[in-house]
Parts: C-alpha cells; structure tokens; sequence
C-alpha cells in the first residue's frame, strides 16, 4: 500500500516534465497574468489526479500531500536551471521571460538546482517515511534549516539590491509557499522524539570531560574560527573599511559585493544566526544535558548546506559578472574555506544524532530499570 503511494507520488512529480512543454507552448506569449493562471490550473490538476489516484492508499499525515505537492515543484525548478544552462530548451521559456529577476541571477540559479536534486530527495524520503509509518522528523528537521535559509534570503534578496523595485504578481505565489512551508514546520517540531538512549550510557558519556572526549575537543577548536569567519563575512557586506576586510574582498570573494545584493543578505543573516548558534553550541559541548542539541545541529546544517551551496556555487558560475567572480588564483583557497565551513557542521550534526548520550538527561530514560 505505502510502495503504491510513493510511486504514484513520483509519477506525478514527473508529470512536471510534459506539463512544463505543454504550458510553454500555451502560454509563451502571455503576461504574468497568464503564467498565475497556468500555476493555479496545473496545482488544481495535479491535485485532483492525484486525490483520484492515491484515495484509498494516501496516508492521513496532510504533510504527505504538501511534500507530494513540492515534489512536483521540484522538478519544476531543475527544469529552470537546466533551461538557464542551455541544457534544455522550450520547457520554461515563458516563465523565465515573465518571472521575478532573482531567478536569472546566479543566486537564484544555484537556488533551482538546489530544490530540483537536494530538496527532491528530501521530499521523497520524508513521502517514504510518511507512508511506511517511520519517523520522518530528522530528515524534516534539516528540510527546515535548508527552506527557511533560502526563504529568507529570498524574500529579503528580492526586497533590497537593484532588483528591489522590479517584484512581480508571481512574488504572491512564492509568499504562499512559504506560508505553507512554515506551517510544516511547526508541524515537524511537534513530530515526538526517537531518541532512546540507556542510563547507564547517559552517565557515563557526562562523566567524561571535554578532553576526554577528543571528537568534541576537535569540533570545539573548530567552532572559534568558524564564528570569526562569519562575522568577519557579515562585517564585509556591511561594508567594513578595515585593510584585511578589503584584502579579502578583492583576492578571494568579490562575489560579496554584487550589486543583486543576495550575497549581503546571505553574509548577514549567517552572521546573525550562525553566530549564536556557535556560541551556543559551545556551551553545549561543554556543559552536559542540553537535550535540544541534536534538533538544533539539524536545522543549522540543514540551512548551512543550502547557503554555502548557492554562495559558492554563484562565486564561480558564469553567470556572475566577471569582476565578481573568484579570481583564479584564489580558487582553491576559497574552496578550502567554504567547503570546510560547509562540510565540518555536517559532520557535528551526524555526530550529535548519532552519538546524543551527552545531550541527553538521564530522567529521559524510562526503560533503565
């Protein structure tokens, strides 16, 4: 029952494909008028069939049909980077004509890749996990970090920068999803907890100092230089006159100082949430019992991911302008920042979820006797 489910979901994500060709060829000469009737057809459609497919199989979980939903999105927006890079033709050309300027930006490129690989897949486990009665709140959780980090930088990128005064009536259909978006997120928060660990195991991970616990020790070394970097980036785009900043600027990331204006918003939402979120995780890797760790590194790598993936990813693609691309001398320097930055908190997160008996009070344990 839950196989049939999910693969009549896949099917439909599919579907996108020869939707998109068709809606293209219908609609290629209208205005933005044309392309929100488009939308709302192909989500009333898509809805419809499947209700009609999946009525006596679809689980009762309402997440089922909003993954179900952005699944088919998901696609949608591969199909836009793909379109961009000239790898595809004729599928979303109407839309790329009418749509908001961020998509044409090479933020906004990284972005549609993004949604149409990584956030596809996530769509289609949690749809699994949903349908076979597993839990689906880890891989949810970091679902959150990664669309509440592209939303905000999305909505803000588009308010601000030269962009700003050229938003679009298809701006609405984006505020929608987010709405969406986050009542699903407190809806996986309220998803319960999985974790069991034994008492005794609880005990004798807290008897142990920091030095004892020489993967932590490597991760606490690391969190000092992290929480500089980002808010040495966030002093960047705020437009620092100090001589390293500027170095900086000039030799490794010039990309920050595109006039689009997302990479700004990027640096200061990093500093501003990143920056708590590594003393805080500090203080958790020192002071034993805060069993809000696990949740947290979920959601931090989550949003992470998406944001270094779109930074770095822009800083390099042509469709930057040349004098704000990284300069090839720098390159490997660059990626050696950004990738440790990037890939360091996903290892923290596998740890803390893997490994959770610091994090946890032993109260928890209603199995140790």
């Amino acid at each position: 029952m839950s196989v049939s489910a999910g693969t009549v979901v896949f099917v439909l994500s599919l579907m996108s494909i020869p939707i998109s060709y068709v809606s293209n060829t219908l609609f290629h000469s209208s205005s933005s008028h044309g392309l929100i009737f488009a939308g709302c057809a192909t989500v009333l459609i898509l809805a419809v069939s499947g209700r009609l497919m999946i009525k006596n199989i679809a689980p009762g979980d309402p997440l089922f049909y909003v993954y179900a939903l952005y699944a088919f999105f998901s696609v949608v927006n591969l199909i836009i980077g793909l379109e961009q890079d000239n790898i595809v033709d004729g599928f979303v050309t109407f839309y790329l004509k009418e749509a908001y300027p961020h998509i044409n930006t090479a933020h906004g490129h990284m972005i549609a890749y993004w949604d149409g690989c990584v956030h596809y897949l996530m769509y289609l486990l949690m749809i699994a996990a949903i349908t076979w009665g597993d839990s689906y709140r880890a891989i949810g959780l970091y679902w959150v970090g990664s669309v509440l980090m592209r939303a905000i930088v999305y909505i803000l990128g588009n308010a601000v920068g030269k962009y700003g005064t050229q938003v679009s009536l298809l701006f609405l259909l984006h505020m929608l999803y987010v709405t969406v978006s986050i009542w699903a997120c407190f809806r996986i928060f309220s998803q319960p907890s999985t974790r069991e660990v034994k008492l005794k195991s609880i005990q004798e991970a807290q008897r142990r100092s920091l030095f004892q616990r020489p993967l932590d020790l490597l991760f606490v070394i690391y969190l000092l230089p992290a929480l500089a970097f980002c808010i040495f980036r966030g002093l960047i785009v705020l437009d620092c006159s100090s001589k390293w900043c500027l170095d900086y600027t000039q030799q490794y990331e010039p990309f920050l100082k595109d006039p689009s204006a997302y990479p700004k918003i990027q640096m200061l939402v990093g500093m501003l949430y990143s920056g708590p979120y590594y003393i805080i995780t500090l203080y958790a890797l020192l002071v034993p019992g805060c069993e809000w760790m696990p949740d947290l590194t979920l959601v931090h790598s989550g949003a992470l991911a998406q944001a270094q993936f779109a930074h770095v990813s822009a800083s390099l693609h042509t469709r930057t302008p040349f004098s704000y691309r990284v300069p090839a001398a720098s390159q490997s320097v660059f990626l050696l920042l950004n990738v440790l930055y990037a890939v360091v908190p996903q290892a923290l997160c596998y740890h803390c979820c893997s490994s959770p008996a610091f994090f946890l009070r032993p109260i928890l344990d209603k199995n140790s006797e």
